[in-house]
């Protein structure tokens, strides 16, 4: 049987074991998908564990997206431009860090039927999958991209790899068509962005990469609005499927009844 890991920290709210073994099991594969909370300290030792055939393929979530990369042989030109690695899976003997955000991202988008062209959009975080929604979105041909971090100095970091951002002070509230949270913040009922949103008009995006609770304080100001509000579900399945189809060689389905099994 093949073995599967998705690591990070926090890692309770991932649904990627669910979403996998029910893939595995809709296409008669014979494999498990597990998680596991560690330390920073621990990532050697366990993408070692794929070299000596313990493990199959790993995910990787918030914050060890570039932890990784030391231990890798290899990274696609999305990780190597991101910085930023998902999925690690071995080919030719080598250990491979790929990066699926970027379309999981992209496809997610689409899904909000959101017009992007000469549109500016509004980021707040820097870490974890930041730089492949700021990738994304310059494949996208945004007009304009906007960062800001509570850590300002983290923002201004991603000017190395993106020249063309803009950054912002933490609480600042520039003019945006799209505004994207992609901090932690939300992950508790109790989490407030603390930003000034009067005066909002209602043609805007509000866009959580948060996916589970499924409508965090954010989502739900957005509303309160009447902007369109979107999380990251769409996103997390279409990254999984993205690293399903690397791994696999197979295209699983997305429908109603996946998208309810991971509603209930």
């Amino acid at each position: 049987m093949k073995k599967y890991l998705v690591i990070g920290n926090p890692i309770e709210h991932s649904l990627s074991p669910k979403l996998h073994n029910y893939w595995f099991k809709k296409n008669n594969i014979n494999a498990s998908y597990d998680k596991k909370k560690i330390e920073k300290s621990e990532i050697q030792e366990i993408v070692s564990e794929i070299k000596n055939n313990k493990l199959d393929g790993l995910n990787v979530t918030v914050p060890f997206k570039s932890d990784v990369i030391p231990f890798l042989d290899e990274l696609s030109e999305e990780s190597k431009i991101t910085q930023s690695v998902n999925t690690i899976y071995m080919h030719d003997k080598k250990l491979i860090g790929h990066n699926t955000d970027i379309k999981g991202f992209e496809l997610s988008l689409k899904e909000t039927q959101f017009e992007l062209k000469n549109k500016s959009i509004f980021i707040l975080g820097a870490g974890g999958v930041v730089p492949s929604i700021i990738y994304a979105l310059e494949k996208l041909k945004v007009l304009k991209i906007i960062i800001s971090n509570r850590t300002k100095q983290k923002a201004e970091n991603l000017k190395r790899n993106f020249s063309k951002i803009n950054v912002v002070d933490w609480g600042d509230r520039p003019e945006f068509d799209i505004i994207i949270n992609a901090t932690s913040l939300g992950l508790s009922n109790e989490d407030n962005l603390g930003l000034n949103f009067k005066n909002i008009n209602k043609e805007k995006l509000f866009y959580d990469v948060i996916y589970n609770p499924k409508e965090t304080n954010f989502l739900r100001t957005g509303k309160k609005l009447g902007c369109k509000v979107f999380n990251g579900k769409m996103m997390f399945i279409y990254q999984a499927l993205e690293a399903f189809k690397l791994w696999h060689k197979v295209q699983p389905e997305i429908n109603e009844d996946l998208i309810n099994f991971l509603d209930a």
